[in-house]
Protein backbone atom coordinates (compact mmCIF):
# COMPACT_ATOMS: atom_id res chain seq x y z
CA UNK A 1 0.00 0.00 0.00
CA UNK A 2 2.93 2.32 0.91
CA UNK A 3 4.54 1.23 -2.34
CA UNK A 4 1.46 1.89 -4.53
CA UNK A 5 1.23 5.62 -2.66
CA UNK A 6 4.77 6.34 -3.67
CA UNK A 7 4.19 5.40 -7.00
CA UNK A 8 0.73 7.64 -7.19
CA UNK A 9 2.31 10.68 -5.73
CA UNK A 10 5.50 10.31 -7.90
CA UNK A 11 3.61 10.42 -11.06
CA UNK A 12 1.56 13.67 -9.72
CA UNK A 13 4.86 14.95 -9.12
CA UNK A 14 5.70 14.55 -12.86
CA UNK A 15 2.54 15.40 -14.14
CA UNK A 16 2.89 18.86 -12.40
CA UNK A 17 6.44 19.55 -13.42
CA UNK A 18 5.64 19.00 -16.65
CA UNK A 19 2.86 20.87 -16.67
CA UNK A 20 5.15 23.72 -15.56
CA UNK A 21 7.20 23.58 -17.98
CA UNK A 22 4.73 23.30 -21.01
CA UNK A 23 3.31 26.64 -19.25
CA UNK A 24 6.63 28.14 -19.37
CA UNK A 25 7.12 27.16 -22.85
CA UNK A 26 3.73 28.40 -23.75
CA UNK A 27 4.36 31.91 -22.06
CA UNK A 28 8.12 32.16 -23.37
CA UNK A 29 9.40 35.59 -23.06
CA UNK A 30 10.14 39.03 -24.57
CA UNK A 31 14.41 40.10 -25.29
CA UNK A 32 15.99 42.35 -26.73
CA UNK A 33 17.28 41.23 -30.14
CA UNK A 34 14.76 38.51 -30.12
CA UNK A 35 15.43 37.97 -34.27
CA UNK A 36 19.12 38.41 -34.32
CA UNK A 37 19.39 35.25 -35.97
CA UNK A 38 16.18 34.44 -37.24
CA UNK A 39 15.82 37.88 -38.92
CA UNK A 40 18.64 39.67 -38.19
CA UNK A 41 17.40 42.95 -40.26
CA UNK A 42 14.52 42.91 -39.14
CA UNK A 43 14.49 46.38 -36.92
CA UNK A 44 17.25 48.37 -39.66
CA UNK A 45 14.34 47.08 -41.99
CA UNK A 46 11.52 48.88 -40.20
CA UNK A 47 13.26 51.66 -39.18
CA UNK A 48 14.13 52.52 -42.66
CA UNK A 49 10.32 52.21 -43.36
CA UNK A 50 9.60 54.75 -40.64
CA UNK A 51 12.45 57.31 -41.62
CA UNK A 52 10.78 57.20 -44.93
CA UNK A 53 7.24 57.81 -43.60
CA UNK A 54 8.63 60.53 -41.16
CA UNK A 55 10.38 62.51 -44.07
CA UNK A 56 7.27 62.26 -46.23
CA UNK A 57 5.14 63.78 -43.44
CA UNK A 58 6.21 64.55 -39.76
CA UNK A 59 3.06 63.90 -38.82
CA UNK A 60 3.59 60.04 -38.84
CA UNK A 61 5.65 60.17 -36.04
CA UNK A 62 2.60 60.97 -33.64
CA UNK A 63 0.55 59.00 -35.64
CA UNK A 64 3.12 55.65 -35.32
CA UNK A 65 3.52 56.76 -31.14
CA UNK A 66 -0.75 56.95 -31.25
CA UNK A 67 -1.21 53.16 -33.17
CA UNK A 68 0.84 51.32 -30.38
CA UNK A 69 -0.80 53.00 -27.21
CA UNK A 70 -4.48 52.21 -29.01
CA UNK A 71 -3.38 48.66 -29.72
CA UNK A 72 -1.92 47.71 -26.21
CA UNK A 73 -4.29 49.43 -23.89
CA UNK A 74 -7.31 47.06 -25.46
CA UNK A 75 -5.82 43.39 -25.53
CA UNK A 76 -2.25 44.28 -24.86
CA UNK A 77 0.32 44.75 -27.57
CA UNK A 78 -0.65 41.85 -29.80
CA UNK A 79 -1.69 43.90 -33.15
CA UNK A 80 -5.28 43.44 -33.08
CA UNK A 81 -6.13 47.03 -34.14
CA UNK A 82 -4.59 46.37 -37.51
CA UNK A 83 -7.05 43.61 -38.35
CA UNK A 84 -9.29 45.49 -40.81
CA UNK A 85 -11.80 42.62 -41.94
CA UNK A 86 -13.79 42.50 -39.30
CA UNK A 87 -16.87 45.25 -39.36
CA UNK A 88 -17.32 44.82 -35.85
CA UNK A 89 -13.59 45.02 -34.64
CA UNK A 90 -11.35 47.15 -32.24
CA UNK A 91 -10.76 49.75 -35.26
CA UNK A 92 -14.76 50.81 -35.30
CA UNK A 93 -14.59 51.51 -31.18
CA UNK A 94 -15.31 55.23 -30.55
CA UNK A 95 -12.17 55.36 -28.66
CA UNK A 96 -10.34 54.57 -31.71
CA UNK A 97 -11.60 57.16 -34.12
CA UNK A 98 -9.04 58.85 -36.23
CA UNK A 99 -6.12 56.10 -35.64
CA UNK A 100 -4.67 55.59 -38.72
CA UNK A 101 -0.90 54.42 -39.68
CA UNK A 102 -1.80 50.93 -41.13
CA UNK A 103 0.16 51.91 -44.24
CA UNK A 104 3.41 51.87 -42.71
CA UNK A 105 2.88 48.84 -40.82
CA UNK A 106 1.72 47.08 -43.73
CA UNK A 107 4.79 48.17 -45.73
CA UNK A 108 7.39 47.42 -43.06
CA UNK A 109 5.70 43.77 -43.18
CA UNK A 110 5.72 43.11 -46.51
CA UNK A 111 9.26 44.24 -46.99
CA UNK A 112 9.62 41.26 -43.62
CA UNK A 113 7.82 38.79 -45.69
CA UNK A 114 10.23 38.87 -48.06
CA UNK A 115 13.05 38.20 -46.60
CA UNK A 116 12.10 36.38 -43.51
CA UNK A 117 8.70 34.83 -44.03
CA UNK A 118 6.66 33.65 -40.87
CA UNK A 119 9.38 35.13 -38.52
CA UNK A 120 8.46 38.67 -37.54
CA UNK A 121 4.99 39.40 -36.46
CA UNK A 122 2.84 42.58 -36.76
CA UNK A 123 2.75 43.00 -32.48
CA UNK A 124 6.78 43.50 -32.53
CA UNK A 125 6.31 46.11 -35.76
CA UNK A 126 4.37 48.23 -34.38
CA UNK A 127 6.24 48.61 -30.90
CA UNK A 128 9.42 49.03 -33.14
CA UNK A 129 8.04 51.77 -35.24
CA UNK A 130 6.58 53.64 -32.46
CA UNK A 131 10.21 53.58 -31.08
CA UNK A 132 11.79 54.37 -33.88
CA UNK A 133 8.69 57.27 -34.61
CA UNK A 134 9.45 58.77 -31.22
CA UNK A 135 13.64 58.50 -32.20
CA UNK A 136 13.75 60.88 -35.28
CA UNK A 137 12.04 63.80 -34.12
CA UNK A 138 14.17 64.52 -31.41
CA UNK A 139 13.32 61.73 -28.56
CA UNK A 140 14.68 58.68 -27.05
CA UNK A 141 16.02 55.76 -29.17
CA UNK A 142 15.61 52.92 -26.43
CA UNK A 143 15.99 49.17 -26.44
CA UNK A 144 12.63 47.34 -27.57
CA UNK A 145 11.61 43.39 -25.67
CA UNK A 146 10.83 41.59 -29.07
CA UNK A 147 9.30 38.47 -29.51
CA UNK A 148 5.52 39.18 -29.55
CA UNK A 149 2.82 37.09 -31.49
CA UNK A 150 -0.02 38.07 -33.22
CA UNK A 151 -3.79 37.97 -31.41
CA UNK A 152 -6.39 36.68 -33.68
CA UNK A 153 -9.26 38.40 -32.05
CA UNK A 154 -10.18 42.63 -32.61
CA UNK A 155 -13.45 43.11 -31.38
CA UNK A 156 -15.37 46.86 -30.99
CA UNK A 157 -16.49 45.65 -27.35
CA UNK A 158 -13.01 45.22 -26.16
CA UNK A 159 -11.96 48.72 -27.27
CA UNK A 160 -14.94 50.48 -24.91
CA UNK A 161 -12.48 50.96 -21.92
CA UNK A 162 -10.00 52.92 -24.19
CA UNK A 163 -8.68 56.37 -22.17
CA UNK A 164 -11.02 59.42 -23.37
CA UNK A 165 -10.40 62.79 -24.11
CA UNK A 166 -13.32 63.79 -21.84
CA UNK A 167 -12.48 62.01 -19.22
CA UNK A 168 -11.95 62.87 -15.50
CA UNK A 169 -8.20 62.51 -14.07
CA UNK A 170 -10.15 59.64 -11.40
CA UNK A 171 -11.21 57.61 -14.53
CA UNK A 172 -7.99 58.01 -16.33
CA UNK A 173 -5.91 56.74 -13.16
CA UNK A 174 -7.89 54.10 -12.83
CA UNK A 175 -7.85 52.75 -16.37
CA UNK A 176 -4.14 53.16 -16.14
CA UNK A 177 -3.76 51.48 -13.34
CA UNK A 178 -6.10 48.41 -14.66
CA UNK A 179 -3.11 47.82 -17.01
CA UNK A 180 -0.74 48.06 -14.36
CA UNK A 181 0.21 51.64 -15.28
CA UNK A 182 1.14 54.27 -12.60
CA UNK A 183 0.56 57.71 -12.10
CA UNK A 184 3.74 58.37 -13.86
CA UNK A 185 3.23 56.42 -16.50
CA UNK A 186 -0.15 58.16 -17.17
CA UNK A 187 1.78 61.61 -17.19
CA UNK A 188 4.39 60.06 -19.79
CA UNK A 189 2.01 58.24 -21.71
CA UNK A 190 -0.95 60.20 -21.89
CA UNK A 191 0.31 64.04 -21.32
CA UNK A 192 3.79 63.42 -22.53
CA UNK A 193 2.98 61.44 -25.80
CA UNK A 194 1.18 64.57 -26.79
CA UNK A 195 4.42 66.62 -27.37
CA UNK A 196 3.98 65.42 -30.96
CA UNK A 197 0.85 65.35 -33.45
CA UNK A 198 -2.35 67.14 -33.45
CA UNK A 199 -5.98 66.79 -33.14
CA UNK A 200 -9.61 67.07 -34.54
CA UNK A 201 -11.15 70.13 -33.33
CA UNK A 202 -14.13 66.80 -33.04
CA UNK A 203 -12.78 66.45 -29.73
CA UNK A 204 -12.84 69.90 -28.73
CA UNK A 205 -16.47 70.61 -28.96
CA UNK A 206 -17.09 69.60 -25.38
CA UNK A 207 -14.20 71.16 -23.62
CA UNK A 208 -14.88 74.55 -25.38
CA UNK A 209 -18.76 74.69 -25.88
CA UNK A 210 -20.14 72.50 -23.63
CA UNK A 211 -17.97 71.64 -20.75
CA UNK A 212 -20.07 73.61 -17.92
CA UNK A 213 -24.08 74.20 -17.61
CA UNK A 214 -25.41 76.75 -20.08
CA UNK A 215 -22.19 76.17 -22.68
CA UNK A 216 -19.41 77.09 -20.59
CA UNK A 217 -15.74 76.43 -21.22
CA UNK A 218 -13.63 74.12 -19.34
CA UNK A 219 -11.98 77.14 -16.90
CA UNK A 220 -8.60 75.06 -16.65
CA UNK A 221 -7.73 76.95 -20.03
CA UNK A 222 -6.00 79.98 -19.72
CA UNK A 223 -8.30 82.74 -20.50
CA UNK A 224 -5.92 84.25 -23.56
CA UNK A 225 -5.20 80.72 -24.75
CA UNK A 226 -8.88 80.31 -25.07
CA UNK A 227 -9.78 82.74 -27.90
CA UNK A 228 -6.94 80.82 -30.15
CA UNK A 229 -8.49 77.88 -29.68
CA UNK A 230 -12.30 79.17 -30.53
CA UNK A 231 -10.73 80.39 -33.66
CA UNK A 232 -9.40 77.15 -34.60
CA UNK A 233 -12.43 75.13 -33.44
CA UNK A 234 -15.46 77.97 -33.92
CA UNK A 235 -18.97 76.34 -32.68
CA UNK A 236 -20.41 74.42 -35.49
CA UNK A 237 -17.83 74.34 -37.58
CA UNK A 238 -15.59 71.94 -39.37
CA UNK A 239 -14.69 69.29 -36.96
CA UNK A 240 -12.34 67.77 -39.14
CA UNK A 241 -9.59 70.65 -38.67
CA UNK A 242 -6.57 69.77 -36.98
CA UNK A 243 -4.83 71.86 -34.55
CA UNK A 244 -1.34 70.79 -33.16
CA UNK A 245 -1.46 69.23 -29.28
CA UNK A 246 1.68 71.21 -28.25
CA UNK A 247 1.02 74.78 -29.96
CA UNK A 248 4.84 75.72 -30.06
CA UNK A 249 6.75 72.07 -31.22
CA UNK A 250 4.28 70.21 -32.71
CA UNK A 251 6.95 67.88 -34.45
CA UNK A 252 9.47 67.96 -31.89
CA UNK A 253 9.47 65.28 -28.68
CA UNK A 254 10.10 67.73 -25.95
CA UNK A 255 8.64 68.89 -22.27
CA UNK A 256 7.52 71.78 -23.66
CA UNK A 257 3.90 70.28 -23.43
CA UNK A 258 4.21 69.59 -19.63
CA UNK A 259 4.92 73.32 -19.28
CA UNK A 260 1.74 73.88 -21.49
CA UNK A 261 -0.46 71.81 -19.00
CA UNK A 262 0.92 73.78 -16.24
CA UNK A 263 0.04 76.96 -17.77
CA UNK A 264 -3.43 76.61 -18.60
CA UNK A 265 -2.20 76.00 -22.20
CA UNK A 266 -3.30 71.99 -23.17
CA UNK A 267 -5.43 71.99 -26.06
CA UNK A 268 -7.35 68.75 -25.37
CA UNK A 269 -9.07 68.15 -21.79
CA UNK A 270 -7.26 65.06 -21.05
CA UNK A 271 -4.23 66.40 -20.54
CA UNK A 272 -5.63 69.45 -18.77
CA UNK A 273 -7.04 67.23 -16.18
CA UNK A 274 -3.36 65.86 -15.33
CA UNK A 275 -3.27 69.11 -13.16
CA UNK A 276 -6.82 68.72 -11.31
CA UNK A 277 -4.31 65.42 -8.81
CA UNK A 278 -2.10 66.42 -6.61
CA UNK A 279 0.31 63.36 -7.57
CA UNK A 280 -0.15 63.94 -11.34
CA UNK A 281 0.42 67.59 -10.98
CA UNK A 282 3.81 66.92 -9.00
CA UNK A 283 4.95 64.71 -11.58
CA UNK A 284 4.11 67.08 -14.26
CA UNK A 285 6.19 69.84 -12.34
CA UNK A 286 8.86 68.08 -11.70
CA UNK A 287 9.96 67.06 -15.35
CA UNK A 288 9.52 70.80 -15.77
CA UNK A 289 12.17 71.53 -13.20
CA UNK A 290 14.67 67.99 -14.69
CA UNK A 291 16.50 67.62 -17.29
CA UNK A 292 15.16 66.70 -20.51
CA UNK A 293 17.48 63.78 -20.21
CA UNK A 294 15.51 61.96 -17.56
CA UNK A 295 11.88 62.98 -19.21
CA UNK A 296 13.30 61.02 -22.22
CA UNK A 297 14.61 57.85 -19.82
CA UNK A 298 11.55 58.14 -18.24
CA UNK A 299 9.11 57.82 -21.12
CA UNK A 300 10.86 55.09 -22.84
CA UNK A 301 11.28 53.34 -19.80
CA UNK A 302 6.87 53.90 -19.70
CA UNK A 303 6.91 52.79 -23.15
CA UNK A 304 8.76 49.59 -22.79
CA UNK A 305 6.26 49.04 -19.94
CA UNK A 306 3.39 49.65 -21.92
CA UNK A 307 4.72 46.93 -24.84
CA UNK A 308 4.82 45.01 -22.19
CA UNK A 309 0.91 44.27 -21.85
CA UNK A 310 -0.68 41.24 -22.37
CA UNK A 311 2.37 40.37 -24.99
CA UNK A 312 1.66 37.18 -26.50
CA UNK A 313 4.53 34.75 -26.70
CA UNK A 314 5.72 31.04 -27.25
CA UNK A 315 2.61 29.26 -28.33
CA UNK A 316 0.13 31.81 -28.18
CA UNK A 317 -1.49 33.75 -30.85
CA UNK A 318 0.45 33.46 -34.29
CA UNK A 319 2.69 35.58 -36.54
CA UNK A 320 0.50 36.57 -39.16
CA UNK A 321 0.95 36.57 -43.05
CA UNK A 322 -0.28 40.00 -43.28
CA UNK A 323 -1.46 42.61 -40.37
CA UNK A 324 -4.85 42.96 -41.82
CA UNK A 325 -6.39 39.78 -41.39
CA UNK A 326 -5.62 36.66 -39.18
CA UNK A 327 -4.46 33.53 -41.21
Amino acid sequence: MQKGSTQIALILASLIISNIVVLVVSQGQLRVGFYSKSCPNAEPIIRKVVQKAVADNPRNAAILLRLHFHDCFVQGCDGSILIRNDEDGELKAQGNLGVVGFDIIDSAKARLENLCPGIVSCADIVSLAARDAVSLVNGPFYDVPTGRRDGRVSKMSLAKNLPDVDDSINVLKSKFKEKGLSDKDLVLLSGGSHTIGATACFFMQKRLYNFTPGGGSDPAINPGFLPQLKDKCPFNGDVNVRIPLDWSTQNVFDVKILRNIREGNAVIASDARLYDDRMTRQIVDSYITSSAASFNQDFAEAMVKMGNIGAKTGSEGEIRRACNAVN
